[in-house]
């Protein structure tokens, strides 16, 4: 009957990823302490992408402004694993109402840092950094619910 119960309500585990779950509930930190650590971490997130944005105006400070601006998107990124979990965070990343946002930010955070390293176009670093912010602004609105509908409705009338 729990069983059954569990497979209504969506709980179903794989059996394969049984262990796998048993092993990081059993690691798992404590509400208090994870909240702390989220705020850390997307703290963190932020200051790297102000410290970037002030580092661009240095001479050859646009490759500090993308790695310390893509940093910065990645710890606040990251920083909700600490509240949900890093495998439910990665599965709701790439639920179909976030997919094309995850895909488009994640290829932004590896574009930025290949017009800079590899290919040495500043523009195109900027463009890429641009497409950072908007990508992570809809990613973390889908998160709340009717946002996205409210912003498209601004745009549309």
């Amino acid at each position: 009957m729990d069983k059954l119960r569990r497979v209504l309500s969506g709980q179903e585990e794989n059996e394969e990823l049984g262990l796998t779950a048993q092993v990081l509930d059993a690691s798992s930190l404590s509400y208090s302490t994870r909240v702390k650590w989220f705020v850390i971490c997307f703290a963190g997130g932020i200051l790297c992408s102000i410290l970037g944005s002030a580092l661009l105006f240095l001479p050859n400070g646009i490759k500090l402004f993308a790695v310390f601006y893509t940093l910065g998107n990645i710890a606040a990124l990251s920083s909700t694993c600490f509240l949900m979990g890093p495998l439910k965070q990665l599965k709701r990343m790439f639920e179909p109402t976030r997919l094309i946002a995850t895909i488009v930010m994640l290829l932004c955070l590896v574009l930025t840092l290949c017009a800079v390293f590899w290919w040495h176009k500043k523009g195109l670093a900027i463009i890429f950094c641009i497409m950072q912010f908007l990508a992570m602004t809809w990613y973390s609105i889908s998160y709340i619910p009717f946002a996205r509908d409210a912003v498209m409705k601004c745009f549309t009338t």
